[in-house]
């Protein structure tokens, strides 16, 4: 149940990096990571929910394990783009910089995928 959770808010989290990033154009190509690897976790985990084989076992703690990398480099770059902001590091710059949260979130989706596989 838990890896068809993060099976489906992979939907909803590839959708609002989607909007997010578009918005900026992709201005950067390390933009396309997340809206590229999120549905293919979303389609890996909701098939691997419904057909329990073991290479997509594999295949999706493989996939978890490199969403927690593509989400710290979204953390890196997020963080970084709030900093070069005019002001810096002030609350006004976090509210309508990047959001730092939104990495955290495709971290956290990712660790709850990779305590699915491992508590299993």
């Amino acid at each position: 149940m838990v890896i068809l959770f993060v099976g489906i808010a992979f939907i909803a989290i590839g959708a609002q990096v989607t909007l997010s990033h578009y918005r900026q154009n992709f201005h950067h190509k390390s933009m396309w990571l997340p809206v590229i690897s999120a549905p293919l976790f979303s389609l890996t985990g909701i098939v691997l929910a419904l057909v329990r084989v073991e290479w997509l076992f594999l295949l999706f703690t493989a996939l978890m394990w490199l969403g927690v990398v593509i989400g710290s480099v979204g953390f890196y770059f997020h963080f970084h783009g709030v900093g070069v902001r005019v002001g810096g590091f002030k609350m006004r710059n976090f509210l309508v910089g990047p959001p730092v949260i939104l990495p955290v979130l495709f971290i956290a989706m990712c660790a709850l995928g990779l305590l699915a596989m491992y508590w299993r």
